[in-house]
């Protein structure tokens, strides 16, 4: 069966877009350009492969299962396509990253500016998504996540700080008003600001002193799922609404200005950095390869 590969490449866009409009933000189309492509490859299939409303588009069962085999067989042909660059001076091509929040916010900027000043002939892809991700099935060259969230038969290499800490702040106002908490368990009793994923549990709130772990899941007027949203928790804490318990990086700035007390500073452990990470089973793209270089030669 002959199948256009721009056909099959519109039907990746708008599943993993979820609709026909981002897709043709993200792809530089057109969501008619995009319509008709998926109409001419689902007439050839002889099936439907996405549940079309006036308000969403869904992925049928064998759309499923097409889109889980075609991600990474598309991700291989631009891979592949990539390699045409190796003969000259300089790589060109497409970098894909999937990073969370915290990454995109307190990592990437010292990093890409240079990286990319350096390689003109390179774009750089960012998505930005908290939760655990398969980097092949999402279509992303590379991802950065921590060692325990790291898939499987992956090549991870540091980047950004070895070691990182979680702290827990509250504005000065709030301290005043509700005390100061000397102990992890205190907690209990205060207004936290949590971060909750989007399967819909929250985030634990975990200490660690001289071998003592204390994992509390304590009460608060505020949940965000993460993301951009964090901004949010980290100014409803400068307002003086409760305690928020967040990456060093990302409060630094507000600590340092007097927005923000830092307690139980003590209880606040260590732990190891963030780690790019990309599939050792496919040839690397000389973009991704530049990257890879170019991270290894500014280890921090």
């Amino acid at each position: 069966m002959s199948l256009e590969l721009d056909d099959l490449s519109a039907f990746v866009a708008v599943a993993r877009a979820g609709g026909f409009r981002e897709a043709a933000r993200v792809s530089g189309s057109s969501a008619s350009r995009l319509s008709d492509a998926l109409r001419r490859l689902e007439t050839r299939l002889g099936t439907r492969l996405l549940h079309r409303s006036t308000r969403s588009i869904s992925l049928t069962e064998t759309g499923a299962r097409l889109f889980e085999r075609l991600s990474p067989a598309l991700a291989e042909i631009s891979a592949a396509l990539d390699t045409v660059h190796t003969q000259t001076d300089q790589p060109a091509g497409t970098i894909r990253l999937n990073v969370p929040a915290n990454i995109a916010r307190t990592v990437l900027p010292g990093i890409l500016s240079p990286f990319l000043i350096a390689y003109p002939q390179i774009r750089m892809e960012v998505t930005v998504e908290d939760s655990f991700v398969d980097i092949l099935a999402s279509g992303a060259d590379a991802g950065i996540r921590y060692e325990e969230r790291l898939e499987q038969d992956m090549i991870a290499v540091p980047i950004g700080p070895r070691t990182q800490r979680l702290l827990t702040v509250a504005a000065p106002s709030y301290l005043s008003m509700k005390g100061r908490p000397q102990h992890p368990g205190e907690l209990l009793e205060h207004a936290c600001l949590r971060l909750r994923f989007s399967g819909g549990a929250s985030a634990m709130w975990e200490f660690e002193k001289d071998g003592e772990v204390i994992r509390l899941d304590p009460p608060g007027p505020l949940l965000v799922q993460p993301g951009s949203a964090c901004d949010l928790l980290v100014e409803a804490a400068i307002a003086g609404l409760g305690i928020v318990c967040l990456f060093e990086d990302w409060l630094a700035p507000h600590i340092r200005s007097g927005a923000l007390d830092v307690v139980l500073e003590d209880w606040a452990a260590p732990f190891s950095g963030p780690m790019l990470y990309y599939s050792g089973r496919r040839q690397l793209p000389p973009p991704l390869r530049a990257f890879v270089d170019f991270i290894r030669s500014h280890e921090s």
